[in-house]
């Protein structure tokens, strides 16, 4: 197990994608963007499918349909102002990193938006776990400046990562 990224399979069609290691190179590209250590932290990524993921968006966001991905910060961590970055978190020590939430992703969702957008899945699903870390560090899309601040971010990690913008 990494110590970073803890992986949960519900669905063997992600153990066959690869999961865990797609999930430990977004999480750690994130937080090595952001200048933050990947020792100290801690987070749960989730491979479901889209009634699984649906459920799950019924339940926490009253919508009940799937979508891509969905997160759920440990603790809250979004700025105090519009368009502003979020305060970082602090790590925990190597034997009680600070956890920053869980994340699920759908294999449906993902697959047929992949497609649907020409693009492969792996770099898909990359995208997708650096956005719901973002979310996990208090960034969100709520309203434009907010939206452009966290798409602007996720372009600069997943460019370091060689994925093109994926809102282009």
């Amino acid at each position: 197990m990494d110590p970073l990224v803890d992986t949960v399979i519900e669905d063997a069609r992600w153990d066959g994608f690869g999961l865990p290691a797609v999930a430990i190179r977004a999480a750690t590209a994130t937080l090595s963007h952001l200048g933050l250590a990947t020792q100290g932290f801690t987070l749960c990524v989730m491979g479901c499918d889209d009634a699984h993921i649906a459920t799950l968006n019924a339940d926490f966001r009253g919508k009940p349909t799937p979508t891509n991905v969905l997160s759920w910060p440990s603790d809250e961590r979004s700025a105090e102002f519009a368009g502003e970055v979020p305060d970082a978190p602090e790590p925990g020590p190597p034997d009680d990193p600070e956890s920053l939430g869980d994340i699920a992703i759908a294999w449906e969702t993902c697959a047929a938006e992949a497609m649907a957008a020409h693009k492969s899945m792996p770099d898909h699903v990359t995208h997708l776990v650096v956005h719901g870390v973002l979310h996990l560090l208090g960034y969100d899309h709520e309203d434009d400046i907010d939206a452009t601040l966290m798409e602007t971010t996720e372009q600069r990690i997943l460019e370091t990562l060689g994925i093109t913008d994926p809102y282009s």
